[in-house]
Formats: C-alpha cells, structure tokens, sequence
C-alpha cells in the first residue's frame, strides 16, 4: 500500500498535539487574542467597579458620620424606641405599639427642622494669659456679636477645653449688639489644653439632636509644672572670665594657678622671666583648665523607673527648678529626656517642653540610655543633673554616672514620694539626692555644696 503524502501528515503531527520537546507548537486557533481581549476587558470592567463601588462607600461613611454626629444619647434612645414600637405593632398588630411608635415618630419629625439655619455670631476668644502654673486658674472672655442687620434668637455656645467642655446661654441679640462672657479655666495637673475651637450649636429643647458651628480656631493654654527658687545656690564650680575653674591643670589657659620648672615641650611664651632669674632654673606658668558653664539636665521619663504619676511629676518639677537656675545663672542649658532635646534656650520654652512632656515607651531605654545620649549630646559639659524615680536599680544609676564624660560634675536625684527628709549618699562619681518634696531641693542642694 502506498502511504501518499497528505496521508502521513497526520501522523507526524500527532507528537507536537502531545506536545513532545523540542518540536515547533500549531499556531493558535485564531479567536484565541478575541477570547483573551475579553477576558481581559472583564477582568478590568470588575476592578473599576470595585474602585468605584469602594469609593461610594467611603463617601457614604462620612455621611453616616456626619448624620450619626447630630443624634445625642436622647435621640438614639429614641430611635430604638420607635424602631421597637413599630416592630411590635406591625408584627402583633398591638394599636396601643401602634399609637405610641406614632408619637415618638412625629416627635422625631419634629425636631429635626431645628437642625437647619445657621447662626452668624462674630467670636473673640480672649485668654488674660495662655501659661499658668499648676494650681492656677486661667481666666478668660468670650465675646459674641450679631454683626448680621436682623436680630438674631437666644443659643448656645460651646467652648471646648481639653476634654471637657463650657457651655454659655446667649440672650437674644438685636443687630449689631453684643454679650460677653467671662470664664475661668481650674487648672489642676500638667499639661497643654486646646480652648476652643468656639462653637454655635442649634438643637431641638429635648435635646435629642444638636449640631454645632465652629467661629474660632483653638487656643493652646499652657500648665507649667511647680517649680521652687533656688536663689543663692550656684550649682556647680565658681565662675571665671571664661568659664568654669575644674581641679586638672593646663599649660595654657587664662585662670593662672602656679609656677613649675621647664618640661621639654613647653610654650617658652609662658616662662615667667623673674622667677627664673631668682631660682636660676627655667619656671613657666601653670594655669586651671576652664570650661563653658555648660549645664546638662537629663530627666528620665520611662514609666517602670517611677512608682507612681505623683513621682513622675515630681520629678518634672525638680528638672525645671534645676533648668530655671542654670538659666538665670546666664549658663548654657541643655535638657534631655529619652524623647530627645528640650528647647531650653528661654524658660519660657523649656517650660512648655516639660509642660506637653509624656511618659516615654518601654523600648527607649531608661536612665542608663538616657546618660549615654547625654554624653553624646554634650560631651564639654561642666555640671551634669540626671533626676529619675524611686524604681531605679542601684547598680543602673551607677552605670549611668560612669556613662558620663570624665570630669563632668554629676548629681543625681531620686523623686521618692517616701522620703520624708532628703538624703545624700555617694554612688560612682556622682552624688545622689533622694527627696520627697519639692520644697527640699533647696536643703539637698546645700547638702551637696557642703
């Protein structure tokens, strides 16, 4: 039998159908790229409509919370009510659901309209002063005016502080007319509270609803931990010219402090000629090294090192008394917590810092990481002040004097509300103050001085 050729073509392409290695594939059928277009364009079709199905969502979450800021407790209660009544009264067909689901309906209805209208009030918000101490009150005035040609009816007002909030009754006010309001703000921890921002708010008389229009932007007020005087006390070494007088000594500086023979080396400028002339062996100047009144107050804000929050703010007020003295000693201040540098170049400023100051997190070390970023951040430093709690290890605050730069004067303190007396012991290099007031930083210091 003779295979013609058309014959035998089948059988040789029959390995490239089970796709043997190495032989060339058929082209594909020729609606395969319509197929993949389609597919494609579905694919594409469906992520559109997600992206705008995702879109609509969002937009309609931020008009859900708009509508559900307006309903206040008495409302959703209300509502729950209404949605209960109608429930049992379509489900059991109760008349009496029926009649009371109607009534609180109608009184829903009702109340909405007093939503709408705005009220044009021009707001002055006046702080007497935005930085009190602890324990202080700040007073202020809130003027409203009708600046609008119509009278305008009686509302209220909303002034926000910190987490609570002040509400003021406006009388009615004839065009042009104004109402001032004064307040007082207690002020009883630490901290920066936002006043404001002023608002308007309109509301139905059950209170079920209310909506507020902001007039002014929030005012920052200031709550300055306590601080005590230290006047009369120098926290250091006696000043020069030029700085501070330590104990090593210099063959060249301005605070002179003897006369020695000649070492190899030695600047001939400094030779003191008429000691020499009368020894007949070559003396040159001796001088103290000096240094700038470079002040460090390190203060460690890691939770686990303080027994309590009263230590905590003990502690803050201990570091700003020891800051406000080396500021009004005209030193350099340099003031650290584990959250980094405070600005420190007024009291004004390094008040603020210690004002917002928060506890630190866990993992950003203690008291002994906090010395190690002092030293980095100041290594010229003349007097160094770390001040922690009562929780710290002995052998950490230890190792954190031994962090500091050698020859750096360290003192420590301990804020331990236990403590009845300050007390003075030696650790390393450094003297440790433990006291339990504020008003004993003044005798522990002397104590030091001593």
């Amino acid at each position: 039998m003779t295979v013609t050729r058309d014959s035998a073509l089948p059988t040789r392409a029959a390995p490239r159908r089970i796709g043997v290695p190495g032989t060339p594939q058929p082209p594909a059928p020729a609606d395969a790229p319509a197929a993949t277009t389609s597919v494609t364009a579905e694919q594409s079709r469906a992520a559109r409509w997600r992206e705008d199905a995702l879109v609509w969502l969002a937009v309609a979450g931020r008009h859900a919370a708009r509508v559900a800021a307006v309903v206040r407790p008495l409302g959703w209660v209300a509502l729950a009510l209404a949605v209960v009544l109608w429930f049992a009264a379509i489900t059991y067909g109760w008349i009496e659901a029926m009649v009371a689901a109607a009534v609180v309906t109608a009184v829903l209805v009702l109340s909405i309209p007093f939503l709408f209208g705005r009220t044009a009030y021009a707001v002055d918000l006046d702080l007497t002063r935005t930085r009190v101490v602890v324990g202080e009150r700040a007073v202020g005035a809130l003027t409203l005016t009708n600046g609008t040609g119509r009278a305008l009816l009686p509302s209220e007002v909303v002034l926000p502080v910190g987490s609570g909030r002040g509400v003021f009754d406006v009388p009615r006010l004839a065009a042009g007319e104004s109402h001032e309001e004064l307040f007082a703000i207690p002020t009883s921890a630490r901290g920066v509270l936002a006043v404001g921002p002023v608002s308007v708010l309109r509301g139905d008389p059950l209170g079920m609803f209310e909506r507020t229009h902001d007039r002014r932007q929030a005012v920052e007020l200031f709550v300055h931990p306590r601080t005590t005087s230290l006047d009369g006390l120098s926290l250091g070494q006696m000043r020069d010219l030029e700085g501070l007088p330590v104990q090593q000594l210099e063959r060249d500086d301005v605070s002179f402090h003897a006369l020695r023979e000649y070492q190899p080396g030695d600047d001939l400028r400094h030779v003191h000629w008429k000691s020499t002339a009368r020894t007949g062996d070559v003396m040159v100047r001796q001088y103290e090294q000096t240094r700038r009144s470079h002040f460090v107050v390190g203060l460690s804000s890691h939770p686990d090192e303080y027994r309590d929050p009263e230590e905590f703010e003990l502690a803050i007020s201990v570091a700003g008394s020891v800051g406000l003295r080396a500021l009004r000693d005209s030193r350099v201040l340099d003031a650290r917590t584990q959250h980094g540098a405070l600005r420190a170049d007024t009291g004004r400023r390094f008040l603020d810092g210690l004002a917002a100051l928060e506890p630190s997190r866990p993992r950003d070390g203690g008291v002994v990481a906090l010395a190690g970023a002092m030293a980095v951040g100041a290594p010229q430093a003349a007097v160094a002040v770390l001040v922690c709690g009562s929780a710290v290890d002995a052998a950490d605050l230890r190792l954190a004097c031994s962090r500091l730069p050698y020859g750096v004067r360290v003192l420590a303190v301990i804020a331990d509300a236990r403590a009845d007396a300050p007390s003075l012991r030696r650790v390393g290099d450094g003297d440790v103050v433990t006291l339990g007031a504020l008003d004993q930083l003044g005798r522990a210091v002397r104590k030091v001085l001593s």
